[in-house]
């Protein structure tokens, strides 16, 4: 952490501790915009909201290709008067709302991005786009729900402009692409490449807020302070062993045995030496290729996987004794490993002060109830943490099952049959600008 970082998180942390609820006056003394003000804007801004998620939906992009819909996201700020800056890191959109009064700076923060995911949904709006992933053409949907999330971005944007005069300072909105990871080949994901090319700079927001689609109680909001969502890695395992025919295994080396066995390994690793009430932790092997012959066994292997930590200690340690484990494993069979792991996303970190602050300004935006402060940790995972690496933030969930229908059952993001229950963005809407308003207004 660098010692600016430390020192606007401590200032801020002072600041928000003395506060503990969003201020009765605003800046410079003068009222706060009234929450009926605000949810009439929002309610007459949801024919846009609908629209445009409709639109989203059946129009997903691929990370890095999301030019169809940044297009869209800058006509609509700009259209807004705001200051638009496109093309940061590749396709993001970064809008700067200057309120009518002077004041402090806050973020908001949407992802754009869709996923390889055949849609199985059924909607009228479905998508039937395609694009290429790995060199191959490839079905595309928003099965993540950030078509949802980019357009109660922009409902959040139209009803915060139609109030510049009484905003008591800037809002940058942050339209992000390639949240789901670099797709292959690239270094760098949405989130790190848009803070390089200076998506929270001039202004430097003071605080970052953002949220995510889930399952869950349709229009409640949850999150809990610290440690939210987990740290992503990429896990990459090639075994290299000697091609033989199926029925004499022994003059070969086996490759598929030895990936059987590694993988039963780290499963136990996992489940035997980490207490998962303390440090929630998942090591899955997702993927297996080899061979192309029923009866040859192959001389390669190439199996990839994730691993999900809450503490960095422990991830190391993790990842240092399965490499051991993994080589030993083909050691034992004749075979050799090649081990490697890569970040996708750093653990989101929901700052302590600003989460005790935002928790009765959500609250304004669900209603009574609806809001849990104190979810449990959540295995997924975002890279709204390097945002929240650099200012202080909070990321948040907001429930969007199915009437009716219990989200443990509710289809899970990056599933075909994902959808958003479209009741539930007017929530969204308001959380946005709830959240951004009245950051801006405390005292």
């Amino acid at each position: 952490m660098t010692i600016r970082r430390l020192l606007a998180v401590s200032t801020l942390s002072l600041a928000l501790s003395a506060e503990l609820a969003h201020a009765q006056s605003s800046a410079n003394g003068a009222a706060p915009v009234a929450l009926e003000r605000i949810e009439a804007a929002v309610a007459a801004g949801m024919p846009n909201v609908v629209a445009w998620r409709r639109d989203l939906h059946a129009h997903p992009e691929l990370g890095f290709a999301e030019t169809r819909t940044a297009a869209l996201v800058a006509e609509h700020l700009r259209g807004l008067r705001m200051e638009v800056r496109t093309g940061v890191g590749r396709t993001g959109v970064v809008g700067v709302l200057r309120g009518g009064r002077p004041g402090g700076v806050v973020a908001l923060r949407a992802d754009m991005d869709a996923l390889p995911v055949l849609e199985a949904t059924g909607l009228p709006f479905a998508s039937t786009a395609t694009g290429t992933y790995m060199g191959n053409t490839v079905p595309v949907a928003h099965a993540c729900g950030h078509d949802a999330h980019v357009a109660m971005l922009m409902g959040a944007a139209g009803v915060l402009a139609g109030m510049r005069e009484d905003i008591p300072g800037t809002i940058v909105f942050i339209f992000q692409p390639a949240e789901e990871g670099a797709p292959p080949g690239e270094p760098k994901g949405g989130a790190l490449l848009m803070i390089e090319e200076g998506a929270l700079a001039n202004p430097r927001p003071e605080a970052i807020f953002g949220l995510h689609v889930v399952p869950g109680r349709p229009g409640t909001l949850f999150y809990r302070p610290r440690g939210f969502m987990a740290a992503s890695d990429r896990v990459d395992i090639t075994l290299h062993g000697r091609q033989t025919h199926g029925a004499w295994p022994w003059k070969g080396v086996d490759v598929i045995a030895t990936a059987a066995q590694i993988i039963q390994t780290i499963n136990t690793l996992t489940a035997r030496t980490i207490d998962p009430t303390t440090t929630p932790t998942v090591f899955t092997i997702a993927t297996l290729d080899a061979g192309v012959r029923y009866n040859i066994i192959p001389d390669q292997a190439v199996m990839s996987g994730t691993l999900r930590t809450f503490d960095i200690a422990q991830r190391d340690d993790l990842v240092r004794r399965a490499g051991i484990a993994i080589d030993n494993v083909a050691e034992t069979f004749g075979a050799t490993a090649e081990f490697s792991v890569r970040q996708n996303a750093a653990l989101v970190f929901n700052n302590e002060a600003l989460s005790t602050w935002i928790a009765p300004v959500l609250e304004e935006a669900a209603g009574v109830g609806n809001v849990n402060a104190g979810s449990p940790p959540t295995t997924v995972a975002e890279d709204f943490s390097y945002l929240s690496q650099e200012v202080p933030g909070v990321f948040y969930h907001l429930g969007a099952s199915k009437d009716g229908v219990d989200p443990n059952t509710s289809p899970p993001n990056h599933s075909p049959a994902f959808d958003v229950n479209e009741a539930v963005l007017p929530v969204g809407v308001r959380a946005h600008v709830l959240s951004a308003i009245r950051f801006l207004e405390r005292d």
